[in-house]
């Protein structure tokens, strides 16, 4: 079903989630990106009935459920630390849920065999939470959040708590359930990987406010404000400004001019990806990449990649792949080239920030 949030407004202490305003599309995998302290479980909390509104509405499928009881809406959650109940088996936590509702027991039956089977956990069913691994304890939680089969499922955190092995492996759990079930999901997490690998779109929060909803390639390759290009990833924002010249948009900052494609003139900011920044020991001269000289002030070994840090006098931060560094041989002093492509710099009206 689809989910709408009508300029929502909750107040958690001295924490405030502010106007919010969001339509989550039915059948729809939704990511709900932010860094801690943004707002994401409060939020999530309150689409579950957790917290009480100070305004605004909450409407799924049409239907008014602001009011409603947490187990009168439709939605299930699954938290990052599973909430699984300890003292109960598998097969007893599973079926928790579909106690509650007024189903007969036939209908309780085959749904718990639909859930068990799903997740391929049959197996499980009368061993207790703390026997299991994170993985194992997770399909348990998810088993148990989908027997009911929820309007909504939303999931707060779900693979933070997993290695980054059992991570990938949930990863594809979860794309093959959204395939199979065609369900709308809410997903939270401060992982744009997890954003890219598993959501139709997304929105960033940040201090209890909505800074971007789009997808997520959308998100990361164009954001709309230096918060939402800082909490991406893209390290290069740099302050200057946009001039005119020969029919093209020249940026400028601290001893550094290099050609971008916009309509903007004046204040601005540019973002460039670390990502899409090249190196060469030579001057690359091609229509549409800027080629700025610098020097290598800092290396960081990331194991598949190495960070550099370039100083031409303003700083910029590249990611190389190991074959590239193993061919440029990078060390601290060295003096290459930084090129990047016109159409890889983002610029944001200063403004906006």
């Amino acid at each position: 079903m689809t989910l709408t949030l009508e300029a929502l407004r909750v107040g958690i202490g001295d924490f405030y989630l502010r106007d919010i305003g969001l339509v989550v599309n039915d059948g729809e995998y939704f990511v709900l990106l932010g860094p801690t302290g943004s707002g994401k479980t409060v939020l999530l909390e309150t689409v579950a009935g957790l917290h009480r509104v100070d305004a605004g509405k909450i409407l799924l499928g049409g239907q008014d459920i602001t009011s409603l009881p947490p187990e009168r809406r439709g939605t299930s959650i699954v938290y990052q630390d599973y909430a699984l109940f300890p003292h109960l088996s598998v097969q007893e936590n599973v079926a928790f849920g579909l106690k509650c509702g007024r189903k007969t027991k036939h209908d309780i039956s085959e749904a718990f065999d639909w859930a068990v089977a799903t997740f391929d956990i049959r197996h499980l069913l009368h061993r207790k939470p703390a026997t299991l691994s994170g993985g194992e304890r997770q399909k348990v939680a998810l088993a148990r959040a989908l027997a009911p089969r929820p309007a909504v499922l939303l999931l707060d955190e779900p693979l933070s708590a997993l290695d980054p092995e059992t991570r990938e492996v949930l990863q594809e759990e979860l794309r093959r359930l959204h395939a199979l079930l065609k369900a709308t999901i809410i997903h939270v997490t401060h992982s744009f990987e997890e954003a890219i690998a598993l959501g139709n779109r997304a929105a960033v929060l940040g201090r209890g406010r909505l800074h971007q909803v789009g997808t997520p390639g959308e998100i990361f390759n164009r954001p709309e404000s230096e918060f939402v290009a800082r909490f991406t990833g893209a390290k290069n924002i740099l302050h200057g400004m946009v001039s005119r010249l020969d029919g093209k948009s020249l940026f400028s900052t601290v001893g550094v001019e290099f050609s971008v494609t916009t309509d903007h003139e004046g204040a601005a900011c540019a973002v460039v990806r670390p990502e899409a920044i090249a190196l060469s020991l030579v001057p690359v001269l091609r229509a549409g990449i800027n080629c700025l000289p610098g020097k290598i002030v800092d290396l960081i070994d990331r194991g598949s990649s190495w960070s550099l840090t370039l100083e031409m006098p303003a700083r910029l931060t590249c990611l190389v792949s190991r074959a590239s560094a193993e061919e440029l041989q990078p060390r601290a002093g060295q003096e290459v080239y930084a090129c990047f492509k016109t159409s890889s710099v983002h610029v944001l009206p200063e403004e906006k920030r």
